[in-house]
């Protein structure tokens, strides 16, 4: 029996004027006709066969009951310890000095790009990523509420400090979340962990945040999903395991 390809998949290489590089991303398309349509944002792209990923989106979309899912893996390169961060601030040991201008590739090319080549809109954007691509993927997501509506942040490095000797009270995304407003259309997916040998740090930054976020007024199953895996590590097998909840997530809202 003919099994059914569920996407299709496009590479492409833009020159970036903000990054000072060619930017490589795969887009993956949705083969027919959908109700409502998603655009998936990944940092890290050029890793998604460990993931898996191909095999999870197949899945995903052939059983998605007319929700479609656009995803563009974006690709790293040896710059991503700059590029990924907080657009704010650098982190006390001195990464992230380019994550101000990933952000506005992000928002000032690729969308653009994206928009005028395929000839159409999202009805919603997503962002997500995994350590220190979630983190970047969180900053801008909650910093651009006007153009994205959800985050996906796989074992993030919340603890993302800009002063090293307070380093839990200059937590940039805790700091974000404290001061920043509160928006009813935000929606977040937070998956870590519970091997709390190894992982001690992701579970308890994560949590941190997401108490901020409740006490902003964004409530769990409605906003927030926390998806703690038993047994998981900060790795590929782990982040496969999780992700096709977060896609599943991603398809039923709104």
């Amino acid at each position: 029996m003919e099994i059914l390809q569920a996407f299709k998949q496009e590479n492409f290489s833009q020159y970036s004027v903000f990054l000072q590089r060619e930017v490589v991303f795969d887009v993956y398309i949705p083969q027919g006709h959908f109700e409502r349509n998603t655009l998936l944002l990944l940092n890290d792209g050029q890793d998604l066969a460990q993931l898996g990923y191909t095999g999870i989106l197949q899945d995903y979309l052939l059983h998605s009951e007319g929700k479609g899912l656009w995803t563009v893996a974006i690709h790293a390169n040896k710059n991503k310890v700059q590029e990924y961060g907080t657009a704010s601030y650098m982190e006390a040991e001195g990464r992230g000095s380019k994550a101000d201008l990933y952000t506005r590739f992000i928002i000032k090319e690729l969308l653009p790009f994206l928009k005028h080549f395929f000839h159409r809109d999202w009805e919603h954007k997503a962002f997500a990523g995994f350590t220190f691509g979630g983190l970047s993927a969180l900053d801008i997501v909650w910093n651009h509420p006007d153009i994205f509506d959800r985050a996906g942040v796989f074992s993030g490095m919340l603890g993302w400090s800009c002063n090293r000797d307070v380093a839990n009270e200059c937590r940039v995304m805790h700091r974000q979340v404290k001061k920043g407003a509160f928006r009813q259309h935000l929606a977040f997916f937070f998956e870590y962990p519970d091997n709390a040998r190894a992982n001690d740090l992701v579970s308890s930054h994560t949590l941190d945040l997401i108490k901020l976020m409740k006490e902003k007024g964004y409530k769990l199953r409605e906003q927030l999903h926390l998806e703690k895996i038993k047994g998981g590590k900060d790795d590929y097998a782990t982040w496969a395991t999780a992700m096709p909840r977060f896609l599943n997530w991603l398809g039923g809202m709104g």
